[in-house]
């Protein structure tokens, strides 16, 4: 009997002690990172990176998801690239991998752990596995609203039931898109003065911080200040930060530097070498100087053109700069071209009809996009093209004017 009541006993504590093992909760074992990647040195890396990495502690495997995937060697990547219909992709890496690439290109790499519910983090990978698939890892790519840093944003969101974005969202940036594209590719003079030219009126709203997470470092920064609710009131979303490279680059600009003034300071030199070779008495140089500037005004201003009529590139849409580089230009570089060549071998003649009109027309053009910037609904912030295409435009219509009006003044026939 009391061989039986020992078994019993120990019987009883048995289940009683495994039944107060504690169940463990799906996504305990997860802890969930922001990691955001500073500007690098080629153009797609200006704008910085981000990723999320999920830490499993039961699979014992740390992976770095992001959005970021694209290859220069689809066959359709030029075609889609063109016509503003890019294709990028998510993917997965291994953390070392991943630190270790940035390491190698010197950026900047923050970690940001997030103060998410072991409901969020299982949430959370699901979702991100699920996006992992084939069928549904490639997206269409838009510059601002639908990058790899939103796409970042957008899935911690959803698995925190819209904190975020509500949180953001209304919540004014001060800031534009032109603005952060232009401090972020101010470096590159060549980049900045094209972007700067291609980017139409829709990238000078205001944003909100919703809006402004298009950016990697800035969505890092945002989250900072974010709580999310919990069952006893409202928690910060970023439980701990540290860096994990440290770059020797210089931070990235606060700022935009470049403006008006080295534009307009270009347009002056070539002015200037105009008029020296016109004073010089070498009028075909001149005039070749301004046949050059008119190809490269009416190429550009077809291409602003075909940019807004023929393609979804939607930022480069209601483009002001089309007063300044615009196709008519090319009648112009056609009436210069027929002059020069008249005019070959000493010989005398006037600049044809086609080449006075649309000279003079070009300026108008160009002098009208200065003046109607008084108009509240032409906004677009475009002063450098300005400072840069009026003035040659001015230039090109004062020395047609002057060359017709000196082969038509009988004094100043030889």
């Amino acid at each position: 009997m009391k061989r039986v009541l020992l078994l019993a006993a120990f019987v009883g504590c048995f289940f009683s002690k495994a039944t107060a093992q504690p169940t463990t909760e799906p996504g305990s074992h997860l802890t969930v990172y922001l990691l955001t990647m500073g500007p690098g040195d080629q153009v797609w890396e200006k704008f910085g990176h981000n990723a999320i990495w999920i830490h499993d502690e039961l699979a014992r495997t740390d992976s770095a998801y992001h959005w970021g995937l694209f290859d220069f060697a689809d066959k359709d990547f030029i075609p889609r690239f063109a016509q503003g219909r890019m294709r990028y992709a998510m993917g997965a890496f291994g953390f070392e991998e991943t630190i270790n690439s940035y390491r190698l290109t010197n950026r900047m790499v923050w970690a940001q752990r997030l103060n998410l519910s072991p409901a969020q983090r299982q949430r959370l990978q699901d979702f991100v596995r699920w996006n992992m698939q084939p069928q549904n890892r490639f997206y269409r790519y838009d510059y601002f609203r639908d990058n790899c840093s939103t796409r970042v944003r957008d899935a911690l969101d959803l698995a925190i039931g819209g904190s975020i974005k509500r949180a953001a969202t209304g919540v004014p940036s001060n800031t534009t898109y032109r603005f952060h594209t232009a401090r972020l590719t101010q470096d590159d003079w060549l980049v900045f003065t094209g972007t700067m030219t291609g980017l139409g009126q829709p990238t000078d709203r205001a944003i909100d911080a919703w809006e402004e997470m298009f950016l990697p470092v800035r969505m890092m920064d945002r989250f900072r200040s974010v709580r999310i609710p919990t069952a006893t009131g409202s928690q910060a979303l970023v439980q701990e930060e540290r860096v994990l490279v440290q770059a020797t680059r210089p931070p990235e600009d606060s700022v935009v530097r470049r403006g008006m003034w080295g534009y307009l300071l270009i347009a002056c030199i070539i002015l200037v070498l105009g008029a020296a070779l016109w004073i010089a008495g070498w009028k075909r140089g001149a005039v070749g100087l301004a046949l050059i500037w008119s190809v490269v005004a009416g190429l550009g201003g077809t291409l602003l053109t075909g940019l807004w009529t023929f393609t979804d590139h939607l930022y480069s849409y209601r483009n002001e700069n089309l007063f300044q580089l615009n196709p008519f230009s090319l009648l112009v570089a056609v009436g210069l071209a027929a002059w020069l060549w008249r005019t070959r071998g000493n010989r005398r003649g006037i600049p044809s009809r086609l080449a006075t009109m649309a000279a003079v027309f070009v300026a108008a053009l160009a002098l009208g996009g200065l003046v109607i910037q008084i108009l509240p609904s032409f906004y677009q912030v475009n002063a450098d093209v300005i400072a840069l295409a009026l003035p040659l435009h001015l230039g090109v219509a004062v020395l047609v004017l002057a060359w017709s009006a000196s082969r038509r003044d009988p004094s100043k026939q030889s």
